[in-house]
């Protein structure tokens, strides 16, 4: 497999690193740092470059971003001048899709068996003032949870890439995710892993969201909504330039996009089998926090 140089930014403390070589970067992420590639690991041709930051999404566009759903082949969400414009779009988002899952499989050679690509996205509107409902901003820290797809405790890891010729792309990362359920237990539900009495009842139904996916979309939308925490909880800055890539688990990692545009970034599910360090998943620290392991 082809050498790919990166870095590790840590968000808190640094990772020791372990015996096998293979695992390290999958230890440092589960530890909470940002894997920087200050080259693009992925091919991505010239003319489809071109054609990306050509595009534009109108302001009356619904979506945040455009979608690409690797499973049914389906973009969402596009503002394409033509049907052609559509289907090229796509066709691009397909391949960078493929070229993710194919890096991402080798790099992180110990997931390779225990994730599946989720959604891809193009982002080409600029982060920086983007009128949004408040749950749905970007520049607020949050730990990601999707409404739509539960992951049952499987982790969320994303690979980003800087397309913009001229401007980086601007992050702001806080705690990472225990020390942030720590701090705010008293103010969220108790986690049940069987939902308790309700959630069993919907369970029974066919109803239920997952008791863990129902926790964290709580919780995502509680620190986006705290005015106190984002002022005052501990931040830090980064910057990703032109022709960058990062990879980081969202689910795990306070992080927020303050300004930016014209980038590429593909969702993975990770299995906890795969993971290196499971006592670091979100789902673990919540079954101790809460004396449900």
């Amino acid at each position: 497999m082809q050498a790919h140089p990166f870095e590790v930014w840590n968000t808190d403390e640094a990772t020791p690193a372990p015996a096998d070589a293979a695992a390290a970067p999958c230890l440092h992420l589960e530890s909470g740092a940002i894997l920087f590639f200050p080259v693009i690991p992925v091919p991505l041709a010239e003319d489809d470059r071109a054609f990306l930051l050509a595009q534009r999404q109108s302001r009356r566009a619904y979506h945040k971003n455009v979608a690409y759903r690797p499973a049914e082949d389906r973009l969402s969400g596009a503002d394409a001048a033509t049907p052609a414009d559509a289907e090229r779009l796509r066709a691009i988002l397909r391949s960078f899709s493929r070229e993710a899952v194919a890096f991402v499989s080798g790099f992180l050679a110990p997931y390779a068996a225990h994730l599946r690509a989720d959604f891809a996205s193009f982002r080409p509107v600029e982060e920086e003032g983007r009128p949004m409902r408040l749950r749905a901003r970007n520049d607020l820290l949050h730990v990601d949870s999707f409404p739509t797809r539960p992951t049952r405790g499987g982790r969320i890891l994303r690979f980003f890439v800087n397309i913009n010729p001229d401007r980086p792309r601007v992050w702001r990362t806080g705690d990472g995710f225990e020390a942030l359920a720590a701090a705010f237990r008293d103010r969220m539900p108790p986690f049940r892993p069987d939902g308790g009495i309700a959630g069993r009842a919907l369970a029974a139904l066919g109803l239920a969201r997952p008791a863990y996916d129902r926790w964290m979309l709580d919780f995502h939308n509680f620190l986006k909504e705290n005015a106190a925490f984002q002022q005052d909880c501990r931040k830090t800055r980064w910057s990703f330039p032109p022709g960058s890539a990062w990879m980081v688990f969202t689910d795990a990692v306070s992080h927020a996009v303050l300004s930016g545009r014209f980038a590429l970034e593909q969702t993975f599910i990770v299995d906890l089998a795969g993971m290196v360090a499971p006592e670091r998943a979100p789902l673990a620290v919540l079954r101790r926090l809460y004396g449900t392991a």
